[in-house]
């Protein structure tokens, strides 16, 4: 096993204080335009988010960016292709549908302050605008203890610190041409806060598989037998395998929108898909409050890769 971390973006477990997701459709008016304009941000961008590390160093910035199936093929006809990048394919559920949406390129940003997210994201567009329309913006915060917005403490079960890496980067015995990359797949949720605020706190618990207050997780006699934290996982083969998984909230408190931004990071995309298949098809009892409204599996380059899409070579 070989994994480089020092090749790869910010794909670890670090929520942030203020997050910006972005997904862009390219125009696809140019294609050597497109090309050119790819060249430059994969160039440019280490550059800018550096330059922001040095002005701001105690702001913790971390970005991770990359692109769909549909772009890759796109921009980059004659080159490799990472063995897991395909478009995602929508679950249906007896009762709930985790749909599939459009998105070119993807964009994670998040610091402890929300100037420094702003900063790094309009120098980022300044260089992607003329290409690129935007399919979704969506501004998250870090919500009271690290807790998600439906109140449980979120990413108990997360691999912790440099041990993430085991469970983002792609291993150069796997994908070679495309070590220190890793899957991201972005899903966006609306939650009926009304609904789930007007359960008691021991079905809510039932629901999450944890103790609000706590954390503690419950007993499997004590849970739904659908609880988010058992049909959640994927244990195929009897081995449990993870992800890095990060829920951030995000609001329209005077439009009565609240909702979950959930990103995963793996080293294969198979494990999360397995796990969004156990949601659905197990109609997790978290969906009967929570419905998603986006879907879209992207690849996050290492910088090597980068080196060469800025170079043209790809």
């Amino acid at each position: 096993m070989s994994i480089n971390i020092k090749d790869a973006q910010d794909v670890y477990k670090d929520a942030g204080e203020s997050v910006t997701f972005v997904t862009l459709n390219l125009k696809k008016d140019d294609l050597d335009k497109d090309r050119e304009v790819i060249a430059e941000f994969a160039d440019m961008s280490n550059s800018i988010i550096n330059s922001m590390r040095i002005r701001n160093q105690n702001d913790q910035l971390a970005v991770a960016w990359g692109f769909s199936s549909d772009a890759w093929d796109y921009l980059f006809p004659n080159a490799p292709k990472p063995k897991e990048l395909t478009t995602f394919k929508e679950i249906k559920g007896p009762k709930y549908t985790a749909p599939s949406t459009p998105g070119d390129i993807f964009l994670h940003v998040r610091a402890k302050v929300e100037s420094v997210t702003y900063e790094v994201l309009d120098q980022f567009m300044e260089i992607l605008r003329p290409i690129t329309t935007v399919e979704d913006e969506t501004h998250g915060f870090r919500y009271l203890e690290g807790r998600a917005i439906v109140g449980f403490i979120d990413g108990t079960e997360n691999p912790a610190g440099v041990e993430s890496m085991d469970y983002t980067l792609i291993d150069s015995d796997e994908d070679k041409e495309f070590a220190d990359g890793s899957y991201a797949f972005s899903q966006k949720y609306m939650h009926n806060m009304d609904a789930w605020k007007s359960l008691p706190t021991d079905e809510q618990e039932k629901t999450i598989g944890r103790r609000k207050f706590s954390d503690r997780e419950l007993d499997d006699d004590e849970k739904s037998p659908n609880a988010h934290n058992i049909v959640s996982k994927d244990e195929e083969g009897g081995v449990e395998h993870k992800i890095v998984r990060m829920n951030v909230p995000f609001s329209n408190p005077s439009k009565d929108e609240t909702g979950t931004y959930f990103i995963g990071y793996s080293k294969s995309f198979h494990i999360t898909n397995n796990m969004l298949t156990n949601m659905f098809t197990k109609s997790d009892r978290l969906l009967d409050f929570s419905t998603p409204i986006s879907g879209t599996l992207f690849f996050i380059p290492s910088k090597t890769t980068l080196d060469i899409i800025a170079e043209g070579e790809y």
